[in-house]
């Protein structure tokens, strides 16, 4: 049993927190992923940098930016995975990343590091399941799973067709659009999750704007097995350039609160107004 499978079989639901390898810095970069970690974190995604993350709202994209001044290259990346496994041996670890740079480096290589490393999951945002054939042999070959995203506006038919190329988790986007903070969810999510969960034994996890308590408690009550916080994260990272106390005490308590929300409300028929009051 993978790290990933056996995460989702003794807990559920979990929390899933994203970070940027070499943001702010190389050296600091473990840092955050170990504060994340020691927060509560079940699962680190931790994101390779990429000139054009099309798919990240702004708050992720200036974290690419930075992260990519500051020189990190995918050598890094590994390298912060073997950190992050000495750490936390038992903490799953996935790399977000673009076709391109497993492109460059070679399909092959690409996998055998990452495995050597550490990593569990792998999950490529551009590339269709149509045309995933290239790495497919190279992620089993390593006992790499490979991460699976299905948004609400893919087609049943596309769905099957995305599950049965998916191993590890199903990765499901809350809404239309980019990564970023929202005020509030779509109402659609419990949908989703029911209609991927009829084709698929595979654990789900919601992300896409997911960003406070009550948003964590909707995706859980939603019927997800995970739930996935990146921009309200890294925007953390952002808010405390040099000051890495303060950044690491906003971090633990950010994942603290967010983490309450995967405790089913106790009296979920008492308005909270009235309890309070009571």
């Amino acid at each position: 049993m993978s790290r990933i499978d056996g995460l989702f079989a003794r807990k559920n639901p979990v929390f899933i927190g994203f970070t940027v390898a070499g943001d702010p810095g190389i050296g600091a970069s473990f840092r955050v992923a170990k504060a994340m970690i020691d927060a509560g974190v079940d699962l680190l995604e931790i994101a390779i940098p990429y000139s054009d993350p099309v798919a990240d709202g702004p708050v992720i994209e200036r974290a690419h930016l930075r992260a990519l001044r500051a020189g990190t290259t995918p050598d890094d990346v590994f390298a912060l995975v073997r950190q992050v496994r000495e750490h936390a041996p038992e903490v799953p670890v996935v790399l977000f990343t673009y076709y391109n740079i497993i492109h460059r480096r070679g399909p092959g290589r690409f996998f055998a590091e990452a495995a050597a490393a550490g990593a569990d999951g792998v999950l490529i945002v551009d590339l269709p399941s149509e045309e995933s054939g290239e790495v497919a042999p190279f992620a089993a070959r390593h006992g790499i799973d490979r991460i699976a995203l299905i948004a609400p506006t893919t087609s049943p038919e596309r769905q099957h067709a995305i599950l049965r190329e998916a191993s590890g988790f199903v990765y499901l986007i809350s809404l239309e659009g980019v990564t970023g903070e929202r005020d509030r969810l779509p109402p659609g999510i419990a949908g989703l999750v029911g209609a991927v969960r009829e084709k698929t034994d595979l654990a789900l996890a919601v992300g896409f704007g997911v960003s406070r308590p009550e948003h964590v408690r909707t995706v859980v009550e939603a019927g997800a097995n995970g739930v996935i916080v990146g921009s309200a994260l890294v925007r953390i990272i952002e808010e405390h350039p040099g000051d890495w106390p303060g950044m690491h005490e906003a971090l633990r308590t950010a994942i603290v609160a967010l983490r309450r929300g995967l405790i089913p409300d106790p009296e979920p028929d008492i308005p909270r107004r009235e309890r309070v009051e009571g």
